[in-house]
């Protein structure tokens, strides 16, 4: 009888379940791994923004360079953009507001 990946990832030993976490929080932590992804994620923090809201705040970034950082944020789940008539507006997801959290008790 063929196992399903449902059924092989139920079955996973406690150390294959460990080394798959440590290896989402590695993949977690890359994308976040850019000063101007901690600001978005900062910034969402504050309230939902559209891009052209962030492209202001932050000042160096330009349209496309922000979608790139904001596509990967998103791909991590730690964003998720809000159709708001015809403008995409962002706002942390639960695991981004924990994320926040834990970066904010690191900068104090």
């Amino acid at each position: 009888m063929a196992r399903t990946a449902a059924s092989t990832r139920s079955h996973q030993t406690p150390g294959a379940k460990r080394l798959a976490d440590i290896r989402r929080v590695a993949d977690l932590l890359k994308r976040v791994s850019d000063p101007t992804r901690v600001q978005v994620l900062l910034l969402l923090n504050e309230q939902e923004r559209k891009v052209s809201e962030l492209c202001s705040i932050l000042g160096t970034q330009s349209p496309p360079a922000l979608s790139h950082h904001l596509s990967l944020l998103r791909h991590g789940h730690l964003i998720e953009p809000i159709r708001t008539g015809k403008f995409l507006v962002y706002r942390l997801t639960e695991a981004g507001e924990s994320l926040v959290n834990v970066i904010e008790q690191v900068v104090e």
